[in-house]
């Protein structure tokens, strides 16, 4: 007498070897060609004070989402 939860593995098992058989098409796909890839715009330099202007502005956004999700207020 065969154990009714065979069927049901055998499934699951054919259905695993078609997932791992996609992932391996996918893996072997071409690639993007390197002159393909376009660079990135450099970022405009920045003057000293404009820097520590960013910086500063940076940290205060930063610093009240963490009060936000502590659920404190920034302004207490």
């Amino acid at each position: 007498m065969e154990d009714p939860r065979v069927e049901e593995l055998r499934q699951r098992l054919e259905e695993s070897r078609t997932v791992a058989e996609e992932q391996h098409e996918e893996a072997a796909s071409p690639e993007v060609p390197v002159d393909a890839v376009t660079e990135p715009e450099p970022e405009p330099k920045l003057e000293s004070g404009a820097v520590e202007d960013r910086r500063r502005a940076l940290h205060e956004r930063a610093r009240a989402a963490a009060e936000e999700m502590r659920g404190t207020d920034p302004a207490e």
